[in-house]
């Protein structure tokens, strides 16, 4: 502090100059609204009304709470000693100036940020265009190519298009988080469960209520944790169907709807949706085993010759996408996604608020983690669901593998059947969420004329707790109906009701607010939001005019509504940022007007409904005025009613499910290439464990040993005979081929090679009457290659490669020298390899995987054989999806699969570690090259795979002592 006592002593005398007139003044204008509603400014000092700790927080640090800073101000003027007052005034200038300082830091790091990703993305996405306009579109310029008016995406505008006719669909669901059953919904409970969870029970329902679909399953985590119901543990919950009157056609037999819970993760423990990244492909693994059962009873139950497999795999939110683009790759099926909330929107708005860093967010949110989730899964997706098109234009639009522009020429040219040379977005649908109609108000009258009321009946009990806090229960009822956290900006509701004297005397304000038995026990950010809320209350003396109920359920909430539109209220939704906002419709739904804040989905709702006014959700006199006038006109707000009930069929269950439906019936067929028993291979018989080597960035003499031993080790004892060998690599076949000679092994003694990081499968196989070694032929399984040709971007892709690769170069002085080459030696129809020359100066992996998408171009990229060699496979190519492949094809359950991995590995090292399938790390005991593998990650490994699972171990060395001891021991399989 030394140094600095002229500026403290001149801060602390403009904060004493006000007096204690001015701190009176101050606790006043909190109390009433800061008088006029005029924001505070310097210039009240001079009318004795200005607060130096709201002015800072306000004008200063905006975006931070001040209840702390208020806290020591009052207690700083409480203080009858100078010294201890001085003492504290000065903490607090120290504390605002060093927010303030943090704030302008964070806001400086964020502007070059930006700066410097608009700089990285739009010179690619400029390359691009002209490629596409050099290269694409040679006769349809000026046509639809540039034509604004040709859509990049599908709205539900307009006539619902007509759904053909269709037959025993089976639609799969997913959604990871949260606690989802079909009944007494807990929302609110914790942060993961609310509107999502609500939607997908409800769309199961729905859609297993359509004519043609026989069956939907929702796949989430079986959570078997202590103080949790055990209704969550239930493998599979039948849920009730719902009857729609609207649909013309009969509703035949089918299987309904279920929720099917698969174990993942630790057993006794509910993870929050940040904590699942670790285990997806233990889900996927899970999940696998279920769909391939599924579909083979539905083939039987419906007299099929073959299974009947999944007419669309659609993963909600980022965790789910990538188990949907791992399902859908290694079953060849169509995958649709919706996002529900962007994990790049939601980082853009923390970094705006100041509070933390972009470390700090992802520390705490995983936020790298779901973004590069969020584009894989716009890799793998046909449609892409959204609720509104400032969805698609505000928010996907931020991401690499989206962009409005190209969108828009690559619709054009698919339109007219042009070759688009390997690029390719996946189709923006725009269809809202539903809701059920089927709990609309018909026991009383929606007006509340006790005049004329209709037939007697109970009241709910929940309208008796809400009312028990009111002074005078029959005023007009304002209902805010949020989980607390801070973006959904309650306590900015409080604090406009509280400083609007006019509101008060009109009106009563309702706020639901989840569940919970104490604040003590709820997480920091909930119980922050609540304490602040409830400290506002207080502060503005709002007892008798504000109720807070601490529980109720998910079946009341239409009761909730109803009251509120029994006393002519209206329904407030004024949050930050609303991804969509179901609340809203349900409002509607039961005849309530709606203030809705004028950020995200409410401007495309209000532009349907016409029910409500839209405000600024920082502007908490906007939002007092605009309840206001909604309560106080009673024709305007009739008028708001009437136009909720007459336009909400547009947002009916039925009619989001034949949008639905008629999206998928366009998709292109896409099957298993094992659809059908007797297209099945199956391996030597009586296999009963299959054991991959995946041993990558040894030396060959090391990988001849391990191959080896490996086999020795399951020569003796009850493995002998039962189990089968495949070698997984990013060699070619021809490379692996002088690598089984070198092991003095045949061919045959392996059931498969899994090749080129997993772009090619082979099968050895020899004529009985040709004994000779050199007479066994390698059969190259195309069902395989069926399965992974999806949007493979083929000869436009190795243009652009061949491109980029010319622009990576080592600089020495003046002169440069390019460093990657083509490796047309290496490549095969769906491995694109290239040659490292120094693998000193290769440029990250994730640069690359950008560019690829800002190009849109989906593949997959990778560094192997010592980071000497580049390979780019198609999107759903991988060494572990070829061991889930070949699982299905020879019918042996994953857990009974080990995979075998050295210490290091190529770029798709990582991915063979999680899953079912047991792990075994050979640690030391070989010479390893020196390996500058690049990952493609931007988040830790942590955030990839559970590292403490008991399905992975390592052990020292290679011998076959060691390999038959960690099966014995450790995995549990016998080898004597």
């Amino acid at each position: 502090m030394y140094g600095n006592d002229n500026w403290i002593n001149s801060y602390l005398d403009a904060i004493l100059d006000a007096g204690k007139g001015a701190a009176a003044a101050g606790a006043a204008a909190r109390g009433r609204g800061g008088g006029g509603g005029d924001r505070p400014s310097l210039l009240l000092r001079e009318r004795g009304h200005f607060s130096p700790a709201r002015y800072f927080v306000e004008e200063v640090i905006t975006g931070y709470d001040e209840t702390d800073l208020y806290k020591t101000w009052l207690r700083a003027n409480a203080m009858r000693s100078p010294q201890e007052k001085n003492s504290r005034l000065e903490n607090m200038t120290w504390r605002i100036w060093n927010l303030a300082r943090k704030k302008k830091e964070f806001e400086k790091e964020e502007a070059n940020r930006l700066s410097k990703r608009r700089l990285e993305t739009e010179k690619p996405r400029n390359d691009a265009t002209a490629e596409m306009s050099e290269d694409l579109f040679e006769g349809v310029k000026g046509e639809d190519a540039g034509d604004p008016s040709v859509a990049y995406c599908d709205s539900t505008t307009g006539n619902t298009p007509r759904i053909s006719s269709f037959d025993k669909l089976y639609i799969v669901l997913i959604s990871l988080h949260g606690l989802i059953r079909g009944e007494n919904m807990e929302l609110g409970r914790d942060s993961d469960t609310g509107g999502q969870v609500k939607y997908v029970v409800e769309l199961a329902k729905a859609l297993s209520s359509c004519p043609g679909v026989y069956r939907v399953d929702l796949l989430t985590r079986q959570i078997l944790a202590p103080n949790f119901d055990r209704g969550y543990g239930e493998p599979d919950e039948m849920l009730a169907s719902t009857s729609f009157k609207n649909f013309k056609c009969e509703r035949g037999e089918n299987s309904g709807a279920h929720i099917i819970r698969i174990p993942f993760g630790p057993k006794d423990k509910h993870l929050a949706k940040e904590n699942i990244w670790p285990f997806i492909q233990e889900f996927v693994d899970g999940a696998l085993g279920h769909i391939v059962r599924m579909s083979k009873t539905i083939g039987e139950e419906t007299g099929s010759v073959c299974p009947v497999w999944p007419a669309v795999i659609h993963g909600h939110y980022a965790s789910a996408g990538v188990a949907a683009a791992l399902l859908s790759g290694a079953l060849n099926v169509p995958m649709v996604f919706t996002g529900h909330f962007l994990g790049k929107d939601k980082l853009e708005g923390l970094l705006k608020q100041g509070r933390q860093t972009r470390e700090q967010i992802n520390v705490t949110y995983k936020i790298m983690r779901r973004i590069e989730a969020e584009e894989l899964s716009l890799d793998a997706s046909e449609i892409v669901i959204a609720s509104t098109m400032q969805e698609i234009e505000e928010q996907w639009n931020l991401y690499d593998g989206f962009e409005v522009m190209l969108a828009r020429k690559l619709r054009a040219l698919v339109k007219r059947g042009a070759n688009c040379y390997g690029r390719y977005m996946p189709r923006m649908v725009i269809i809202p969420p539903g809701v059920e109609f089927g709990q609309l108000i018909h026991d009383f009258d929606i007006y509340g004329d006790e005049d004329n009321p209709s037939p007697a009946s109970e009241d709910p009990s929940i309208w008796f707790e809400i009312m028990r806090f009111f002074t005078n229960p029959r005023k007009p009822m304002i209902l805010a109906i949020a989980r607390p956290y801070a973006e959904k900006n309650i306590a900015t509701l409080v604090k406009a009701f509280g400083e609007c004297h006019p509101l008060r005397e009109l009106a009563n304000l309702t706020l639901i607010m989840g569940n919970r038995e104490a604040i003590s026990k709820m997480n920091k950010i909930s119980a922050a939001v609540l304490t602040s809320v409830l400290t506002l209350i207080d502060e503005y003396d709002l007892y008798g005019q504000v109720a807070y109920p601490k529980h109720h359920k998910h079946s009341e909430v239409p009761d909730i509504y109803r009251l509120a539109a029994r006393t002519k209220g209206a329904f407030v939704n004024v949050a930050y940022f609303e991804q969509f906002g179901v609340t809203l419709i349900e409002a509607a739904m039961h005849g309530l007007p709606v203030i809705a804040t004028k950020h995200g989905a409410p401007v495309e709702i209000h532009q349907v409904l016409e029910n409500g006014l839209l405000v600024d959700p920082h502007d908490q006199h906007a939002i007092a005025d605009a309840l206001y006038k909604m309560l106080s006109e009673k024709q305007f707000w009739s008028r708001c009613r009437d136009n909720g009930l007459k336009n909400i069929h547009q947002f009916s269950w039925p009619e989001h499910c034949k949008n639905y439906l008629s999206r998928i019936l366009t998709l292109g067929p896409r099957h298993p290439a094992f659809a059908c028993k007797e297209d099945q291979k199956v391996p030597v018989k009586c296999r009963k464990h299959i054991f991959v080597i995946a041993v990558d960035s040894v030396n060959k003499e090391d990988l001849i040993q391990i191959i080896r031993n490996s086999v020795e080790a399951t020569r003796t004892g009850t493995m002998s005979g039962s189990t089968g060998f495949v070698l997984s690599t990013s060699l070619t076949m021809a490379e692996l081929q002088s690598v089984i000679v070198r092991t003095g092994m045949l061919p045959t003694d392996f059931d498969a090679f899994i090749c080129n990081s997993g772009s090619d499968i082979y099968y050895p196989s020899q004529s009985s009457d040709v004994p000779s070694n050199s007479r066994v032929t390698f059969a190259l399984d195309h069902n395989y290659r069926s399965h992974i040709e999806y949007r493979w971007g083929g000869e436009g892709l190795r243009k652009y490669l061949v491109k980029w690769a010319s622009s990576v170069v080592e600089r020495r002085g003046r002169t440069e020298k390019q460093i990657i080459f083509e490796d047309s030696e290496h490549s095969s129809t769906y491995c694109l390899a290239f040659r490292v020359v120094n693998p000193n100066h290769l440029p990250p992996l994730k640069e690359l995987q950008k560019l690829m998408r800002i190009q849109s171009l989906r593949c997959h990229a990778l560094y192997n054989h010592g980071a000497t060699r580049l390979s780019v496979i198609p999107i759903h190519a991988s060494r572990s999806q070829a061991l889930r492949y070949l699982s299905i094809r020879w019918g042996i359950e994953l857990p009974d699969a080990v995979v075998i991995v050295g210490e290091t590995g190529d770029s798709d090292y990582e991915e063979l570690f999680g899953g079912l399938h047991k792990t075994v790390i050979l640690k030391g005991g070989f010479n390893t090259p020196a390996n500058r593998i690049h990952t493609v990650r931007r988040y830790p490994l942590q955030d990839v795979v559970a590292l403490d699972s008991s399905n992975i171990i390592a052990i020292e060395g290679f011998s076959t002592g060691d390999i038959r001891s960690a099966m014995q021991q450790q995995l549990g399989i016998p080898t004597q």
